[in-house]
């Protein structure tokens, strides 16, 4: 490997300080929350839907990876708690999908040349498939076969979908308004 590709592979420390702050705002959206049966409503989807769009894929589910070790390691900033144990809570596949959305989104919207409307919507809603994909099999996953409080797919679709996912549209349609608006000033400090 060449000195440039070198360079070229290295985070800038923009980029480390565009990180630190989203891994910050997903962590404060733990906090912010409406509470709902079984999954509550919190604004960590806006937070790591934004770092895709606004950082790109791969520094956007960054953030959201060093959102999870900092939680795993036992920082209290999800939205129960934190600590090791929390690889066993259901509701901890959200999480993970979290990131593989943030990455999703922001790889989608990077390749579309433009942040159009359009575009942002339909990676945004991309990464809600895929936020809620992830959560729900965790969530069925742990709760049948892990903590032995089994749950059926009728329950499982009703609390973990039905009821939490109309919050989690109206933030698509945020985060892609805030996307469309932040971006060119993003880019402008790069």
């Amino acid at each position: 490997m060449t000195g440039g590709e070198k360079l070229k592979n290295r985070i800038k420390t923009s980029d480390m300080v565009m990180c630190a702050l989203f891994t910050a705002l997903i962590a404060a959206g733990a906090f912010i929350k409406i509470p709902v049966p079984v999954v509550p409503f919190t604004l960590q989807f806006l937070f790591t839907m934004l770092a895709g769009l606004l950082l790109g894929g791969k520094l956007g589910a960054l953030s959201v990876v060093v959102y999870m070790a900092l939680g795993l390691a036992g920082l209290p900033i999800f939205s129960e708690g934190g600590g090791i144990g929390y690889l066993i809570k259901p509701s901890f596949g959200y999480i993970i999908g979290f990131a593989a959305a943030s990455y999703v989104t922001g790889y989608m919207a990077e390749k579309s040349g433009g942040l159009h409307m359009g575009r942002i919507l339909a990676a945004n809603f991309t990464g809600l498939a895929i936020v809620y994909g992830v959560g729900m099999v965790y969530y069925y996953l742990i709760c049948n076969f892990v903590i032995d409080t089994p749950i059926g797919l009728w329950p499982l679709i009703l609390y973990c979908f039905i009821l939490a996912v109309p919050g989690d549209i109206c933030l698509c349609f945020l985060a892609a308004f805030i996307a469309k608006r932040l971006k060119p000033v993003i880019n402008h400090l790069s």
